[in-house]
C-alpha cells in the first residue's frame, strides 16, 4: 500500500508533517483532516528506483478468523453498553494475535488522544479495510455501532466461506500437479540415470525420445542447485511484480480469464461487489462513496477500475442501471434486479438477491470443477506416460530384439 507524506497545520496553526498509509491520495486526505489537520500538500512517498520492496513480499496480516473474532466480540460488548474504551482494551489483551494486539493498544492512544474509532482503525490499514473503516464510520455518526459491527461480522464470514469453497475445489487438482511435479523430479535425478548407465554398456543407438530425457536427466543432476535458486529468485520476482500497480493489474485480468477457473473467480468476486454494496447502501452511505469504497474491496484492480468507472457515470448524473450495463461485467438478470431496485427503491435488498445468485452460480462451477478439471489432468499425466515409454522401453525394446537376433 503507497505511503503518503503531508504537510500542513493543525487546530492550533501550527505546522507539522508527517507520513501515512493509504490506499488512494483521496483517501490519505480524509485520514489527514479527520485528524484535524488542514492539509497544504500531500504527495506519495517515492519509492527509490531498483530497491527491493521485501516489506510488500512478508509482510504480516491478521488472519480472518481473528477478525471475526475481533468484531464478533466488540459487537456484543458494544450492545451490551461496555464503554468503547474498556472494550477495546480487554480486547487487546486477551487476542492470540500480537499484530492484533499491537494495532488495538495504538487505537486505544489514539483515541485517548482524541481521535475517533474510525480514524484511529483507518491509520492500520494492513488489519482494517477501508471498507471496514468506513463502516465504522458510519456507525459512529448514526449510532448504530453495533449494527454495524454485526454486519461486519457476518460480511468477513460469508468472504470467508466462500474462499473455502473454492480452496476445497482446488486442493484435488493442486495435489495431482505437485506429485507429477515431484515425480518428474525423482525420475530425473534416481530412474533416467540408471537406464542411461545400462544404455551406454550395450552402445545401444538411443532415439530421439530418449536423447532428450537422457539430456533433461543430466541438466536436473548436474545444475539442480543452479534450477532451485532460479526457482526462488522467479518466485521472488514475481511477487514484487505483482506488489506494483502494473503487475497487480494484469495479474487480476489475465486470472479472470483463466480456462475453468477464471469464471469462478469472477463470479465469486461479484457476489462480493454486490454484497458490500447492499451492506454500504443499507448502512446509509452514499451511492458514489459506496462505489468508491468497494472498488477497493473486491481485490481485483481490474474490477476496481471498471468500479471506478462507474462511480464517475453516477457522478455524472447516470443511473446506476447505465453504469453497471456499461461496466459490461454484470448478466442481463443481475441487470434486471438492478432496474427493478431503482424503481422501487429497494437497491440493497435486490443487490443481495444478486450476489446470493452470483454465489449459487459459483457452488454449483465448484462441485463440478473437478470433473472439468479430471480430463485436463488425465491428458497431462498420459503425455508424461508417452515420453517415458517412447524414451526408455524403445531402446530397451532395441537391445531385446538385437540380443535375440545376435
Amino acid at each position: 500500500m503507497p505511503i503518503y507524506k503531508y504537510a500542513g497545520r493543525d487546530q492550533y496553526g501550527k505546522a507539522v508533517t508527517g507520513e501515512l498509509e493509504a490506499i488512494s491520495k483521496d483517501s490519505a486526505l480524509e485520514l489527514v483532516m479527520a485528524q484535524g489537520i488542514m492539509p497544504s500538500e500531500i504527495t506519495e512517498k517515492a519509492i527509490i528506483e531498483g530497491a527491493l520492496d521485501f516489506s510488500a513480499i512478508f509482510a504480516s496480516k491478521v488472519k480472518s478468523a481473528e477478525l471475526i473474532i475481533f468484531t464478533r466480540q466488540i459487537y456484543s460488548l458494544t450492545k451490551a453498553g461496555i464503554p468503547i474504551l474498556r472494550a477495546i482494551n480487554g480486547l487487546a489483551e486477551s487476542t492470540h494475535s500480537k499484530l492484533l494486539a499491537d494495532t488495538l493498544f495504538d487505537i486505544l492512544e489514539n483515541m485517548k488522544n482524541g481521535h475517533s474509532l474510525s480514524v484511529a482503525m483507518g491509520a492500520h490499514p494492513r488489519v482494517f479495510s477501508q471498507l471496514y473503516v468506513s463502516l465504522v464510520q458510519v456507525g459512529e455518526n448514526t449510532g448504530q455501532l453495533d449494527n454495524i459491527f454485526l454486519q461486519l461480522a457476518e460480511y468477513i464470514e460469508q468472504e470467508v466461506e466462500t474462499k473455502k469453497r473454492i480452496k476445497s475445489a482446488m486442493r484435488y487438482p493442486s495435489f495431482v500437479l505437485i506429485a507429477l511435479a515431484f515425480a518428474m523430479v525423482i525420475l530425473n535425478i534416481y530412474v533416467i540415470p540408471t537406464f542411461a548407465s545400462m544404455f551406454a554398456k550395450f552402445h545401444a543407438e538411443l532415439p530421439w525420445s530418449t536423447k532428450l530425457l537422457l539430456s533433461t536427466s543430466s541438466f536436473f543432476v548436474n545444475y539442480w542447485p543452479f534450477m532451485l535458486a532460479f526457482l526462488i529468485a522467479v518466485i521472488i520476482a514475481i511477487k514484487l511484480w505483482l506488489s506494483t500497480d502494473k503487475g497487480a493489474y494484469q495479474w487480476d485480468r489475465w486470472k479472470l480469464r483463466i480456462p475453468v477457473v477464471g469464471s469462478v473467480i469472477e463470479r465469486s468476486l461479484l457476489a462480493r461487489f454486490s454484497r458490500s454494496f447492499a451492506m454500504m447502501l443499507r448502512a446509509g452511505v452514499p451511492l458514489n462513496n459506496a462505489l468508491y469504497l468497494i472498488a477497493f474491496a473486491v481485490d481485483n484492480d481490474y474490477l476496481k477500475e471498471k468500479m471506478l468507472a462507474m462511480r464517475t457515470g453516477i457522478e455524472a448524473g447516470d443511473t446506476l442501471l447505465k453504469t453497471a450495463t456499461n461496466a459490461g461485467l454484470f448478466t442481463p438478470l443481475v441487470l434486471q434486479m438492478i432496474a427493478v431496485g431503482e424503481e422501487t427503491g429497494q437497491v440493497d435488498e435486490l443487490l443481495n438477491e444478486s450476489a446470493d445468485f452470483y454465489e449459487r452460480e459459483v457452488d454449483y462451477d465448484l462441485k463440478n470443477m473437478t470433473a472439468k478439471i479430471e480430463p485436463i489432468l488425465i491428458s497431462i499425466v498420459a503425455v508424461m506416460v508417452l515420453i517415458l515409454a517412447l524414451g526408455i522401453f524403445t531402446p530397451m525394446w532395441g537391445m531385446m530384439g538385437a540380443m535375440k537376433g545376435g
